[in-house]
């Protein structure tokens, strides 16, 4: 392959860069006229009313808004780590030698990933109440978003370990290392790298799906949100509301891209391979066994 060329597309030139150019100024400027147009909207249909924001002084609301962003966080956080955990046992399954577990593994994976996440968040809440027994919501909240998001990371688990070339793996196996040390010192030191983007992309999905939360009464964000506009006193202000809400799921999503970016570059400066491994040979038994340098 030539050096102007990469897999997908030939380099462009310079008409086509001037080209892409003007298209990316002609985008840039019709979503500034779009977001214009809304605040413009919302200017003349009174949204920016003093009377629609005085509420947000209050220390009450201030008050249900940190509870509305603390149980956010709460599913999130807990459906995040069972989640995470979720997908490594099933990548873990997914990649096995063995059918007995591969395929078990792969079904409910599948299975998962095609179900919307709303109608298992229904179905944990409301199938309960069929047979007389409850859950609490959070739960109901939690285990939607585990099964949905840990199957999604399954497979972002497995197609990482599964990118990186077949050699490493087989350099492993040749000297004498078993499959899952070559898992944990080989591929996976190499795999997380191309892998964190992707995850902290679900992760960040998965924050934002806890908003589905308040459709079974859980008291998140949107929730309180829902609540704060629905008061008469202030002019029903739904829009106001819901920009702050939007304003906070924004500013967590930032500090989530923030600290994958900081361990990105944490991890740019490690060692781009797994370490050394020799074979020690014990002087007992002659038997070999392998040994990280």
């Amino acid at each position: 392959m030539s050096g102007g060329s990469t897999v997908l597309y030939d380099v462009p030139g310079p008409r086509a860069r001037r080209r892409n150019a003007a298209i990316g100024l002609l985008a840039l400027a019709g979503i500034a006229a779009l977001v214009a147009f809304v605040i413009y909207r919302f200017n003349v249909t009174g949204q920016f009313e003093q009377r629609r924001w005085d509420q947000f002084q209050y220390s009450a609301v201030q008050r249900e808004l940190l509870s509305g962003l603390g149980a956010t966080l709460k599913a999130a956080g807990i459906a995040s780590v069972l989640a995470l955990l979720f997908g490594a046992v099933f990548a873990s399954a997914r990649l096995s030698d063995r059918w007995i577990l591969r395929a078990p593994a792969t079904f409910v994976v599948e299975l998962f990933r095609a179900i919307p996440l709303l109608i298992m968040i229904f179905f944990f809440y409301y199938g309960p109440l069929q047979y007389g027994w409850s859950i609490p919501n959070l739960w109901a909240l939690v285990l939607g978003l585990t099964l949905y998001n840990g199957s999604v990371l399954a497979e972002i688990f497995r197609a990482g370990i599964a990118a990186v070339p077949r050699g490493q793996a087989e350099a492993g196996y040749a000297t004498g290392l078993r499959k899952n040390q070559v898992l944990r010192l080989i591929l996976l030191p190499q795999a997380v790298r191309s892998m964190l983007p992707a995850i902290v992309s679900q992760l960040v999905v998965l924050l934002k799906d806890t908003a589905l939360g308040f459709i079974i009464t859980y008291p998140e964000l949107l929730y309180y949100g829902k609540q704060i506009g629905g008061r008469l006193a202030f002019g029903l202000p739904y829009v106001p509301a819901y920009l702050v809400v939007a304003a906070i799921y924004i500013a967590l999503c930032g500090a989530l891209s923030m600290l994958a970016y900081w361990l990105q570059k944490h991890l740019s400066r490690m060692p781009k391979t797994a370490a050394p491994v020799m074979l020690r040979t014990d002087k007992e038994t002659g038997a070999t066994a392998p040994t990280p340098l």
